[in-house]
Protein backbone atom coordinates (compact mmCIF):
# COMPACT_ATOMS: atom_id res chain seq x y z
CA UNK A 1 0.00 0.00 0.00
CA UNK A 2 1.31 3.52 -0.82
CA UNK A 3 2.05 5.95 1.54
CA UNK A 4 2.50 9.57 1.43
CA UNK A 5 4.23 10.38 5.23
CA UNK A 6 6.78 13.65 5.32
CA UNK A 7 10.17 13.10 6.13
CA UNK A 8 8.95 14.96 9.36
CA UNK A 9 6.41 12.47 9.87
CA UNK A 10 8.52 10.01 9.41
CA UNK A 11 10.56 11.23 12.20
CA UNK A 12 8.49 9.91 14.71
CA UNK A 13 9.01 6.47 15.73
CA UNK A 14 5.19 5.76 15.76
CA UNK A 15 4.61 6.83 12.85
CA UNK A 16 7.67 5.29 10.78
CA UNK A 17 6.54 1.86 12.34
CA UNK A 18 2.72 1.93 11.26
CA UNK A 19 4.17 3.50 7.68
CA UNK A 20 6.26 -0.11 7.70
CA UNK A 21 2.88 -1.88 8.63
CA UNK A 22 0.79 -0.19 6.14
CA UNK A 23 3.19 -0.99 2.96
CA UNK A 24 3.08 -4.14 4.09
CA UNK A 25 -0.75 -4.57 3.43
CA UNK A 26 -1.39 -5.29 -0.35
CA UNK A 27 -5.07 -4.80 0.24
CA UNK A 28 -6.09 -8.45 -0.95
CA UNK A 29 -8.91 -8.55 1.36
CA UNK A 30 -8.36 -12.35 3.14
CA UNK A 31 -8.94 -10.75 6.60
CA UNK A 32 -12.54 -9.78 6.16
CA UNK A 33 -12.85 -13.52 6.19
CA UNK A 34 -11.70 -14.11 9.78
CA UNK A 35 -12.81 -10.62 11.32
CA UNK A 36 -15.72 -11.34 13.42
CA UNK A 37 -17.45 -7.70 13.01
CA UNK A 38 -17.01 -8.18 9.53
CA UNK A 39 -18.52 -11.63 9.46
CA UNK A 40 -21.64 -9.92 11.81
CA UNK A 41 -21.96 -6.83 10.08
CA UNK A 42 -20.96 -7.08 6.00
CA UNK A 43 -19.72 -3.15 6.48
CA UNK A 44 -15.84 -2.63 4.49
CA UNK A 45 -15.15 -0.03 7.39
CA UNK A 46 -15.73 -2.96 10.23
CA UNK A 47 -13.15 -5.43 8.83
CA UNK A 48 -9.31 -4.92 9.05
CA UNK A 49 -8.67 -3.60 5.29
CA UNK A 50 -11.38 -0.88 6.30
CA UNK A 51 -9.47 0.40 9.40
CA UNK A 52 -6.73 0.13 8.20
CA UNK A 53 -7.82 2.64 5.58
CA UNK A 54 -9.01 5.03 7.87
CA UNK A 55 -5.84 4.48 9.96
CA UNK A 56 -3.78 5.80 7.52
CA UNK A 57 -5.71 8.68 5.99
CA UNK A 58 -5.72 9.99 10.04
CA UNK A 59 -2.05 9.68 10.53
CA UNK A 60 -1.18 10.50 7.33
CA UNK A 61 -3.30 13.70 7.28
CA UNK A 62 -2.72 14.23 11.17
CA UNK A 63 -6.19 14.71 11.75
CA UNK A 64 -8.39 15.17 14.57
CA UNK A 65 -10.22 11.71 14.97
CA UNK A 66 -13.77 11.81 13.39
CA UNK A 67 -16.84 9.97 14.95
CA UNK A 68 -16.80 7.86 12.09
CA UNK A 69 -13.10 6.59 12.54
CA UNK A 70 -13.00 6.58 16.30
CA UNK A 71 -16.39 4.44 15.88
CA UNK A 72 -15.06 1.88 13.37
CA UNK A 73 -11.93 1.36 15.58
CA UNK A 74 -13.86 1.28 18.98
CA UNK A 75 -15.38 -1.54 17.12
CA UNK A 76 -12.12 -3.66 16.47
CA UNK A 77 -11.76 -6.61 19.33
CA UNK A 78 -8.52 -6.69 19.04
CA UNK A 79 -8.83 -10.69 18.29
CA UNK A 80 -5.64 -10.49 15.81
CA UNK A 81 -7.62 -13.21 14.03
CA UNK A 82 -6.82 -11.16 10.80
CA UNK A 83 -2.84 -11.68 11.63
CA UNK A 84 -3.45 -15.09 11.32
CA UNK A 85 -4.79 -14.71 7.73
CA UNK A 86 -2.85 -11.99 6.38
CA UNK A 87 -0.49 -13.69 3.83
CA UNK A 88 1.94 -10.25 3.87
CA UNK A 89 2.54 -10.21 7.35
CA UNK A 90 0.82 -6.94 8.24
CA UNK A 91 1.06 -5.97 12.07
CA UNK A 92 -2.47 -4.77 12.16
CA UNK A 93 -1.54 -5.21 16.43
CA UNK A 94 1.12 -2.26 16.25
CA UNK A 95 -1.11 -0.56 14.31
CA UNK A 96 -4.66 -0.28 15.64
CA UNK A 97 -3.08 0.13 19.13
CA UNK A 98 -1.47 3.31 17.77
CA UNK A 99 -4.98 4.27 16.47
CA UNK A 100 -6.35 3.96 19.56
CA UNK A 101 -3.80 5.92 21.44
CA UNK A 102 -3.80 8.49 19.14
CA UNK A 103 -7.62 8.78 19.59
CA UNK A 104 -7.05 8.89 23.17
CA UNK A 105 -4.93 11.76 23.42
CA UNK A 106 -7.18 13.93 20.26
CA UNK A 107 -10.59 12.84 20.39
CA UNK A 108 -13.13 14.18 22.58
CA UNK A 109 -15.53 11.49 23.62
CA UNK A 110 -19.01 12.35 25.47
CA UNK A 111 -18.89 12.58 28.98
CA UNK A 112 -20.74 9.71 30.39
CA UNK A 113 -18.79 7.47 27.45
CA UNK A 114 -15.22 9.38 29.21
CA UNK A 115 -16.72 8.68 32.68
CA UNK A 116 -17.29 4.97 31.60
CA UNK A 117 -13.73 4.35 30.47
CA UNK A 118 -11.95 6.16 33.36
CA UNK A 119 -13.65 4.40 36.21
CA UNK A 120 -12.90 1.19 34.01
CA UNK A 121 -9.48 2.23 33.99
CA UNK A 122 -9.11 3.01 37.78
CA UNK A 123 -11.24 -0.02 38.95
CA UNK A 124 -9.87 -3.28 36.58
CA UNK A 125 -6.43 -3.25 37.10
CA UNK A 126 -6.57 -3.02 40.84
CA UNK A 127 -7.85 -6.58 42.27
CA UNK A 128 -9.23 -4.34 45.55
CA UNK A 129 -11.41 -2.00 43.63
CA UNK A 130 -12.32 -4.55 41.22
CA UNK A 131 -13.18 -6.76 44.42
CA UNK A 132 -15.43 -4.13 45.82
CA UNK A 133 -17.07 -3.45 42.75
CA UNK A 134 -17.73 -6.58 42.11
CA UNK A 135 -20.19 -6.68 45.42
CA UNK A 136 -21.61 -3.24 44.69
CA UNK A 137 -22.52 -4.64 41.07
CA UNK A 138 -23.95 -8.28 42.44
CA UNK A 139 -26.31 -6.02 44.90
CA UNK A 140 -27.32 -3.99 42.42
CA UNK A 141 -28.07 -6.44 39.69
CA UNK A 142 -31.34 -6.98 40.65
CA UNK A 143 -32.75 -3.08 39.86
CA UNK A 144 -30.91 -3.96 36.17
CA UNK A 145 -34.61 -4.66 35.07
CA UNK A 146 -35.66 -1.04 36.91
CA UNK A 147 -33.40 0.33 34.27
CA UNK A 148 -35.14 2.04 30.52
CA UNK A 149 -34.53 -0.57 27.43
CA UNK A 150 -32.58 1.51 25.37
CA UNK A 151 -33.02 2.28 21.49
CA UNK A 152 -31.31 0.28 19.10
CA UNK A 153 -28.23 2.38 17.86
CA UNK A 154 -24.81 2.60 16.14
CA UNK A 155 -23.06 3.33 19.62
CA UNK A 156 -24.14 1.86 22.93
CA UNK A 157 -25.37 4.05 25.07
CA UNK A 158 -24.79 4.25 28.81
CA UNK A 159 -27.75 2.26 30.32
CA UNK A 160 -26.54 -0.35 28.01
CA UNK A 161 -23.29 -0.76 29.17
CA UNK A 162 -24.26 -0.66 32.65
CA UNK A 163 -26.90 -3.21 32.39
CA UNK A 164 -23.56 -5.16 30.43
CA UNK A 165 -21.14 -4.97 33.23
CA UNK A 166 -24.08 -5.99 35.93
CA UNK A 167 -25.01 -8.86 34.24
CA UNK A 168 -21.56 -9.94 34.19
CA UNK A 169 -21.36 -9.59 37.87
CA UNK A 170 -21.06 -13.23 39.32
CA UNK A 171 -23.17 -14.58 41.81
CA UNK A 172 -20.59 -14.89 44.18
CA UNK A 173 -16.90 -14.44 45.07
CA UNK A 174 -14.42 -17.00 45.77
CA UNK A 175 -11.81 -15.91 48.93
CA UNK A 176 -8.38 -14.23 47.84
CA UNK A 177 -6.09 -16.12 46.71
CA UNK A 178 -2.10 -15.78 48.66
CA UNK A 179 -0.28 -12.92 48.75
CA UNK A 180 1.98 -11.37 46.87
CA UNK A 181 4.92 -12.23 47.45
CA UNK A 182 4.19 -16.02 48.24
CA UNK A 183 7.00 -18.34 47.37
CA UNK A 184 5.79 -22.20 46.99
CA UNK A 185 8.56 -24.48 47.49
CA UNK A 186 9.10 -27.40 44.72
CA UNK A 187 8.37 -31.17 45.96
CA UNK A 188 11.43 -33.34 45.77
CA UNK A 189 14.00 -32.45 43.59
CA UNK A 190 13.67 -28.95 42.76
CA UNK A 191 14.32 -28.57 39.10
CA UNK A 192 13.49 -24.77 38.54
CA UNK A 193 12.02 -21.80 39.49
CA UNK A 194 9.35 -19.57 37.65
CA UNK A 195 7.48 -16.47 38.37
CA UNK A 196 3.59 -16.65 38.31
CA UNK A 197 1.35 -13.59 36.94
CA UNK A 198 -0.96 -12.92 39.84
CA UNK A 199 -2.91 -10.88 37.37
CA UNK A 200 -6.14 -8.58 38.72
CA UNK A 201 -9.61 -9.75 37.16
CA UNK A 202 -8.66 -13.32 37.36
CA UNK A 203 -7.25 -13.04 41.23
CA UNK A 204 -10.64 -11.90 42.28
CA UNK A 205 -13.01 -14.07 39.97
CA UNK A 206 -11.28 -17.34 39.74
CA UNK A 207 -8.17 -17.80 42.14
CA UNK A 208 -8.48 -21.29 41.51
CA UNK A 209 -6.77 -20.99 38.27
CA UNK A 210 -3.42 -20.00 39.52
CA UNK A 211 -4.11 -22.55 42.90
CA UNK A 212 -3.68 -24.93 40.12
CA UNK A 213 -1.30 -24.04 38.26
CA UNK A 214 1.31 -23.90 41.75
CA UNK A 215 -0.31 -27.41 42.24
CA UNK A 216 0.97 -28.53 38.95
CA UNK A 217 4.36 -27.14 39.25
CA UNK A 218 5.06 -27.41 42.47
CA UNK A 219 4.48 -31.27 42.21
CA UNK A 220 6.62 -31.76 39.29
CA UNK A 221 9.48 -30.07 40.87
CA UNK A 222 9.14 -25.93 39.93
CA UNK A 223 9.72 -23.30 42.93
CA UNK A 224 6.54 -20.89 42.31
CA UNK A 225 7.32 -17.32 43.26
CA UNK A 226 4.37 -13.98 43.50
CA UNK A 227 6.33 -11.19 43.05
CA UNK A 228 5.81 -8.61 45.40
CA UNK A 229 5.60 -5.49 43.73
CA UNK A 230 4.39 -7.14 40.86
CA UNK A 231 1.29 -4.85 39.18
CA UNK A 232 -0.85 -5.08 36.31
CA UNK A 233 0.23 -6.42 33.01
CA UNK A 234 -1.12 -3.08 31.37
CA UNK A 235 -3.27 -4.77 28.64
CA UNK A 236 -7.09 -3.10 30.11
CA UNK A 237 -5.42 0.06 29.61
CA UNK A 238 -3.25 -0.43 26.84
CA UNK A 239 -6.19 -1.58 24.58
CA UNK A 240 -9.00 1.55 26.17
CA UNK A 241 -5.95 3.87 24.52
CA UNK A 242 -4.14 5.02 27.57
CA UNK A 243 -0.94 4.28 26.57
CA UNK A 244 0.65 6.44 29.72
CA UNK A 245 -0.66 4.10 32.39
CA UNK A 246 -0.25 1.17 30.48
CA UNK A 247 3.34 1.69 29.89
CA UNK A 248 4.15 2.71 33.20
CA UNK A 249 2.51 -0.37 34.57
CA UNK A 250 4.89 -2.00 32.00
CA UNK A 251 7.93 -0.56 33.31
CA UNK A 252 7.06 -1.46 36.49
CA UNK A 253 7.01 -5.00 35.71
CA UNK A 254 9.85 -5.22 34.03
CA UNK A 255 11.74 -3.70 37.35
CA UNK A 256 10.25 -5.97 39.63
CA UNK A 257 10.95 -9.33 37.91
CA UNK A 258 14.18 -7.92 36.27
CA UNK A 259 14.95 -7.57 40.22
CA UNK A 260 13.45 -11.16 40.91
CA UNK A 261 15.95 -12.64 37.63
CA UNK A 262 18.78 -11.37 39.28
CA UNK A 263 18.84 -12.11 43.05
CA UNK A 264 17.40 -15.91 43.39
CA UNK A 265 16.83 -16.43 38.93
CA UNK A 266 13.53 -17.07 37.42
CA UNK A 267 13.48 -19.97 34.21
CA UNK A 268 10.29 -18.17 33.19
CA UNK A 269 7.32 -15.53 33.81
CA UNK A 270 4.46 -17.28 32.85
CA UNK A 271 1.01 -16.39 32.49
CA UNK A 272 -2.67 -18.31 33.23
CA UNK A 273 -3.99 -15.27 31.26
CA UNK A 274 -3.38 -15.55 27.94
CA UNK A 275 -4.63 -11.61 27.11
CA UNK A 276 -1.97 -10.60 29.71
CA UNK A 277 0.58 -12.94 28.09
CA UNK A 278 0.01 -11.73 24.70
CA UNK A 279 0.49 -7.90 26.01
CA UNK A 280 3.84 -9.10 28.22
CA UNK A 281 5.33 -10.92 25.62
CA UNK A 282 5.04 -7.04 23.48
CA UNK A 283 6.65 -5.23 26.38
CA UNK A 284 9.89 -5.30 24.39
CA UNK A 285 8.24 -3.43 21.37
CA UNK A 286 6.40 -1.11 23.97
CA UNK A 287 9.58 -0.17 25.63
CA UNK A 288 11.70 0.06 22.50
CA UNK A 289 12.75 3.46 22.48
CA UNK A 290 12.94 3.72 26.16
CA UNK A 291 16.59 3.62 27.02
CA UNK A 292 16.11 2.94 30.39
CA UNK A 293 14.39 -0.42 30.40
CA UNK A 294 14.19 -1.72 26.59
CA UNK A 295 16.80 -4.08 26.87
CA UNK A 296 15.34 -5.59 29.97
CA UNK A 297 11.99 -5.06 28.72
CA UNK A 298 13.40 -7.62 25.90
CA UNK A 299 14.67 -9.84 28.34
CA UNK A 300 11.56 -9.87 30.27
CA UNK A 301 9.24 -10.81 26.81
CA UNK A 302 11.53 -13.79 26.21
CA UNK A 303 11.23 -14.94 29.49
CA UNK A 304 7.41 -14.98 29.20
CA UNK A 305 5.68 -18.17 28.62
CA UNK A 306 2.46 -19.03 28.90
CA UNK A 307 2.05 -21.85 31.33
CA UNK A 308 0.66 -24.10 29.06
CA UNK A 309 4.44 -23.47 27.14
CA UNK A 310 6.26 -24.13 30.06
CA UNK A 311 3.97 -27.00 31.09
CA UNK A 312 4.50 -28.60 27.95
CA UNK A 313 8.66 -29.46 28.88
CA UNK A 314 8.11 -30.93 32.05
CA UNK A 315 6.81 -34.04 31.10
CA UNK A 316 3.93 -34.52 33.37
CA UNK A 317 2.87 -37.80 34.98
CA UNK A 318 -0.48 -38.17 34.39
CA UNK A 319 -2.23 -40.49 36.91
CA UNK A 320 -4.42 -43.39 35.96
CA UNK A 321 -7.64 -42.07 36.39
CA UNK A 322 -9.32 -42.31 32.50
CA UNK A 323 -13.04 -40.80 32.70
CA UNK A 324 -13.64 -40.50 29.15
CA UNK A 325 -14.97 -36.58 29.83
CA UNK A 326 -15.35 -34.42 26.50
CA UNK A 327 -14.24 -31.29 26.63
CA UNK A 328 -14.62 -28.68 24.01
CA UNK A 329 -11.40 -26.88 23.40
CA UNK A 330 -12.21 -22.91 23.11
CA UNK A 331 -8.87 -21.07 21.46
CA UNK A 332 -8.65 -17.93 23.32
CA UNK A 333 -7.71 -15.21 20.02
CA UNK A 334 -4.65 -14.37 22.45
CA UNK A 335 -3.65 -17.46 22.26
CA UNK A 336 -4.13 -18.46 19.28
CA UNK A 337 -3.69 -14.92 17.31
CA UNK A 338 -1.53 -13.38 19.54
CA UNK A 339 0.74 -16.03 20.96
CA UNK A 340 0.36 -18.66 18.24
CA UNK A 341 -0.21 -21.53 20.37
CA UNK A 342 -2.83 -23.47 18.89
CA UNK A 343 -2.33 -27.41 19.02
CA UNK A 344 -0.45 -27.78 22.32
CA UNK A 345 -3.42 -27.06 24.64
CA UNK A 346 -5.57 -29.74 22.86
CA UNK A 347 -2.21 -32.22 22.61
CA UNK A 348 -1.41 -32.00 26.20
CA UNK A 349 -5.71 -32.63 27.28
CA UNK A 350 -5.40 -35.41 25.20
CA UNK A 351 -2.53 -36.98 26.62
CA UNK A 352 -4.17 -36.88 29.89
CA UNK A 353 -6.89 -38.24 29.34
CA UNK A 354 -9.38 -36.03 27.62
CA UNK A 355 -11.73 -36.48 24.97
CA UNK A 356 -10.66 -32.83 23.08
CA UNK A 357 -13.18 -31.77 20.88
CA UNK A 358 -12.06 -28.53 18.46
CA UNK A 359 -15.38 -26.07 18.29
CA UNK A 360 -17.00 -25.38 15.50
CA UNK A 361 -15.78 -21.62 13.70
CA UNK A 362 -12.65 -21.67 16.65
CA UNK A 363 -10.93 -18.49 14.83
CA UNK A 364 -13.78 -16.14 15.66
CA UNK A 365 -13.61 -14.27 18.82
CA UNK A 366 -16.13 -14.92 21.70
CA UNK A 367 -16.43 -11.46 22.19
CA UNK A 368 -15.02 -10.68 25.92
CA UNK A 369 -11.66 -8.99 24.20
CA UNK A 370 -10.63 -7.09 27.81
CA UNK A 371 -13.45 -4.35 28.27
CA UNK A 372 -15.44 -4.99 24.86
CA UNK A 373 -18.47 -6.88 26.55
CA UNK A 374 -18.90 -3.89 28.26
CA UNK A 375 -18.26 -1.41 25.63
CA UNK A 376 -20.10 -2.85 22.46
CA UNK A 377 -22.36 -5.58 24.33
CA UNK A 378 -24.47 -5.90 21.43
CA UNK A 379 -22.26 -7.31 19.21
CA UNK A 380 -20.26 -8.82 22.30
CA UNK A 381 -23.30 -10.61 22.78
CA UNK A 382 -23.76 -11.85 19.27
CA UNK A 383 -20.35 -13.68 19.35
CA UNK A 384 -21.19 -15.11 22.54
CA UNK A 385 -24.41 -16.75 21.44
CA UNK A 386 -22.71 -17.46 18.55
CA UNK A 387 -20.02 -18.90 20.19
CA UNK A 388 -21.90 -20.92 22.31
CA UNK A 389 -24.06 -22.52 19.65
CA UNK A 390 -20.91 -23.99 18.40
CA UNK A 391 -19.85 -25.41 21.56
CA UNK A 392 -23.46 -26.63 22.28
CA UNK A 393 -23.29 -28.63 19.16
CA UNK A 394 -20.31 -30.73 20.51
CA UNK A 395 -22.15 -31.70 23.93
CA UNK A 396 -19.45 -31.59 26.08
CA UNK A 397 -18.67 -32.60 29.56
CA UNK A 398 -17.28 -28.96 29.95
CA UNK A 399 -15.32 -26.06 27.71
CA UNK A 400 -11.50 -25.45 28.82
CA UNK A 401 -9.97 -22.24 27.87
CA UNK A 402 -6.87 -20.58 28.57
CA UNK A 403 -8.09 -17.03 28.82
CA UNK A 404 -10.59 -15.20 32.22
CA UNK A 405 -12.04 -13.32 29.61
CA UNK A 406 -13.25 -16.09 28.01
CA UNK A 407 -14.18 -18.27 30.40
CA UNK A 408 -16.24 -15.43 31.65
CA UNK A 409 -17.92 -14.48 28.86
CA UNK A 410 -18.92 -17.97 27.73
CA UNK A 411 -19.87 -19.22 31.04
CA UNK A 412 -22.63 -16.38 30.96
CA UNK A 413 -24.71 -18.10 28.18
CA UNK A 414 -24.41 -21.20 28.94
CA UNK A 415 -24.50 -23.67 32.00
CA UNK A 416 -21.40 -26.10 30.74
CA UNK A 417 -19.06 -25.95 33.43
CA UNK A 418 -15.97 -24.00 32.10
CA UNK A 419 -12.63 -24.11 33.38
CA UNK A 420 -8.94 -22.84 32.39
CA UNK A 421 -6.79 -25.94 30.91
CA UNK A 422 -4.61 -25.68 33.61
CA UNK A 423 -7.06 -27.13 35.67
CA UNK A 424 -7.85 -30.06 34.13
CA UNK A 425 -4.21 -30.84 33.66
CA UNK A 426 -3.24 -30.53 37.29
CA UNK A 427 -6.12 -32.97 38.17
CA UNK A 428 -5.25 -35.50 35.51
CA UNK A 429 -1.45 -35.62 37.13
CA UNK A 430 -2.78 -36.03 41.34
CA UNK A 431 -4.47 -32.47 41.86
CA UNK A 432 -7.93 -31.45 42.66
CA UNK A 433 -10.92 -31.88 40.61
CA UNK A 434 -12.07 -28.21 39.64
CA UNK A 435 -15.39 -27.41 40.80
CA UNK A 436 -17.32 -28.03 38.00
CA UNK A 437 -20.63 -26.24 39.35
CA UNK A 438 -18.80 -23.15 39.22
CA UNK A 439 -19.51 -21.64 35.99
CA UNK A 440 -15.93 -19.01 36.71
Amino acid sequence: MKTEFSLAQLANPDIAEADKILRACVHCGFCTATCPTYVLLGDELDSPRGRIYLIKEMLEKDETPTAEVVKHVDRCLSCLACMTTCPSGVNYMHLVDQARVRIEQRYQRPLAERLLRQVLAFVLPDPQRFRISMVLARLARPLAVFLPTPRPSATPGLVQRIKAMLALAPQRLPPPGPLPGSVFAALGKKRGRVALLQGCAQQVLAPRINQAAISLLTRHGIEVVLVRDEQCCGALTHHLGNDRDALARARANVAAWSAEAAGEGLDAILVTTSGCGTVIKDYGYLLREDAAFAADAAKVSALAKDVIEYVAGLDLAPSTRQDDIVVAYHSACSLQHGQKITGLPKELLSKNGFVVKDVPESHLCCGSAGTYNILQPELAGRLRDRKVANIASLKPDMIAAGNIGCMVQIASGTSVPVVHTIELLDWATGGSRPALNAQV
